[in-house]
């Protein structure tokens, strides 16, 4: 019975925020009327994916259309929110350091490196309705990134072990042969000058492996539903 009744509180859940219309937003004079597209529950608690996440998300990335969306952008956008709406609430289990001020202005600066002119990134932002940078609602989306971010190095990234046995074979059967085809004729380093550069190689490559092991099995657990196609 209980089984039963959380499913219909779900599919009320479901119905009800497919119809929620929050307010609209101005870009370049068109009105978007911004809907939930994606509810992502996890445990007891559920996190909403608006449209206005998606074009938000693909003002960030350089060479996205946003006048108008294109349907494969919207989607990929789709699916990293949702695994960020699931690093989210996977962090609440855990005590938290709010991001700093330093470390909003850094991420701040570091999305307007990808972007030809501060100019040309803050065009973008005003296409999806924020003022500016320094727009609060924009503050507070670059703010859960950090913490997001926080969590992830965190999580995967505090307790990552490289072992110089992983750097030499990794030196051996990687770094090697690539160095060899690409400089025939060069004298190749030797492993000690490479060991900082293969260690953080190698450190990537653990921290990626950790993530998708963490998205797969929360995906099997967490309740994803897709309300709206994009």
């Amino acid at each position: 019975m209980n089984g039963l009744i959380s499913k219909c509180n779900r599919s009320l859940l479901s119905l009800l925020v497919a119809l929620v219309v929050f307010s609209a937003m101005n870009t370049r004079g068109q009105e978007i009327v911004d809907k939930t597209v994606a509810v992502v529950s996890y445990g007891t608690r559920s996190e909403l994916i608006t449209y206005s996440d998606l074009v938000w998300q693909l003002a960030l990335q350089p060479g996205t259309s946003l006048d108008p969306p294109r349907s494969d952008d919207l989607n990929q956008a789709l699916q990293l929110l949702i695994n960020q709406r699931l690093f989210a609430l996977e962090a609440e289990r855990l005590p938290r350091i709010a991001p700093t001020e330093k470390e909003i202005n850094d991420k701040i600066n570091a999305t307007l490196g990808f972007f030809s002119t501060p100019a040309v990134f803050e065009g973008r932002l005003k296409q999806v309705g924020f003022e500016s940078v320094k727009d609060a609602a924009f503050e507070r989306l670059i703010t859960q990134r950090v913490a997001i971010e926080k969590y992830i190095d965190f999580r995967f990234g505090a307790f990552v072990v490289v072992t110089a046995d992983e750097e030499t074979k990794y030196y051996r059967e990687v770094f090697a042969p690539d160095f060899r085809q690409r400089f025939p004729g060069i004298l190749m380093p030797v492993l000690d000058e490479k060991r900082p550069e293969i260690r953080e190689v190698l450190t990537r490559q653990k921290v990626a492996a950790a993530i998708e092991r963490f998205l797969d099995e929360a995906k099997r657990r967490a309740t994803i539903e897709i309300l709206i196609e994009v």
